[in-house]
């Protein structure tokens, strides 16, 4: 991995915690924990924001719902027709929204297990979900190049977000609400203002291929970017100010801020 500067280190004052398909040698705890029960391949995972719950997304066309503290599934949620490979919960942790290959967004009313609303729109497989803070959208995005906003209470599209010219892979919004980040296999990775449905601003790595995933840093004054071929960007979003972490020997599906 390259050196990043002191003033890097400030500016982002938090580390990126990286997830990529090559091998790390921890040297850590042993495992904990193995869950196993899905039939297929997991796609996304997410923790609920109190820690207790886990959900997995499969495709197998299932998310479970497993208790952390005991290793047992909760809850299976059936209801897709097709791969599901995004998950998210709500930031008070009542509701999940799924997106699946069948091109719906599921919400789930995590009280009653039961699908509160079928979001559809997108055509074809969607990547990425994620809740603003004050969990009153939802923002989606997949191969249609669209991110769609969508009122969570009622179920209904509120807005959409244009200038992908392909995938939109991963998505996150600020702490505060105020910008969300999209990843795209463009090479982009552009911020919005989700109130205005403005484009603020964007970062081109197309030379260096598709933008796997992303992160606001939780102050929102950093974003980070996981790219295909095992390389990691990050931008003060002040300055513009560019950051390359290297090391990886794949490509880098998650990003996150401590």
């Amino acid at each position: 991995m390259s050196a990043v500067c002191a003033c890097c280190r400030r500016m982002i004052g938090l580390v990126a915690l990286v997830l990529s398909f090559d091998l790390v040698a921890f040297a850590a705890e042993p495992e904990a924990r193995t869950l196993t029960g899905h039939a297929g391949w997991v796609g996304a995972v997410a923790f609920s924001p109190d820690g207790r719950l886990l959900a997995t997304a499969s495709a197998d066309k299932t998310v479970r719902l497993w208790d952390v503290d005991a290793g047992k599934v909760k809850a299976v949620l059936t209801g897709h027709m097709d791969i599901v490979d995004a998950v998210a919960f709500s930031p008070d942790g009542k509701m999940l929204a799924t997106g699946s290959f069948d091109g719906t967004v599921k919400l789930w009313d995590l009280e009653t297990l039961k699908v509160r609303h079928t979001l559809t729109g997108h055509r074809g497989v969607v990547q990425a979900v994620a809740f603003s803070p004050d969990g009153a959208t939802v923002a989606s995005g997949g191969v249609d190049t669209i991110i769609r906003l969508w009122d969570a209470a009622r179920g209904v599209e509120a807005g959409r977000l244009t200038g992908h010219k392909s995938w939109v892979n991963s998505l996150a919004f600020s702490a505060d609400g105020k910008l969300l980040a999209s990843a795209s296999s463009d090479g982009t990775v552009r911020l919005w203002n989700p109130a205005t449905r403005e484009e603020k601003m964007s970062f081109d790595v197309a030379r260096l291929g598709e933008v796997r995933s992303v992160a606001v840093a939780p102050d929102g004054k950093a974003v980070a970017a996981g790219l295909r071929y095992g390389t990691v960007k990050v931008w003060d979003v002040a300055t513009r100010k560019e950051t390359t972490l290297t090391g990886h020997a794949g490509d880098v599906w998650g990003v996150a801020f401590t």
